[in-house]
């Protein structure tokens, strides 16, 4: 898994796992270091990476989830993103793990050129500093 990489080229590209990944907010702790996977570099995964803060209201999907700092700053340091987006980089664990493997096995044969910087598209953040999931936008949000 790598960070952003300058200028990647947005390939809209279907998510089929995340939406539905079954995770619990419970399974992030404030202090762990986590990914929010965005795309293929270099023949990997790359996303965000990010330290979890402290819970917060998901207003997009209306569930509990989770206030981030991104250390490397940016337009914004803080966002508030939902369980089910994010993958532990502080740590091992199996479920991360299996998310992770999953969405290799859906992404790097679509895009197997090793020089390829890919954004999926399937995220932004709302004027509230949400980072929603396009499969969790609601209209006028």
């Amino acid at each position: 898994m790598s960070q952003l990489p300058p200028d990647p080229v947005v390939a809209l590209t279907p998510d089929p796992l995340t939406p539905n990944r079954d995770i619990t907010h419970a399974h992030f702790q404030a202090g762990d270091t986590v990914i929010v996977l965005k795309g293929v570099a270099g023949g990997e995964l790359w996303g965000d990476a990010m330290r979890v803060v402290a819970p917060s209201w998901h207003l997009s999907t209306d569930e509990d989830g989770w206030r981030l700092r991104d250390a490397t700053g940016g337009q914004q340091s803080y966002i508030t993103a939902h369980p089910r987006y994010l993958v532990h980089l502080s740590r091992r664990c199996p479920d991360c793990l299996i998310h992770l493997r999953a969405m290799e096995d859906v992404l790097l044969p679509k895009y197997p050129d090793g020089n390829a910087l890919i954004d999926c598209g399937w995220y932004t953040t709302t004027a509230v500093g949400q980072l929603v999931h396009v499969d969790d936008a609601r209209a006028g949000r």
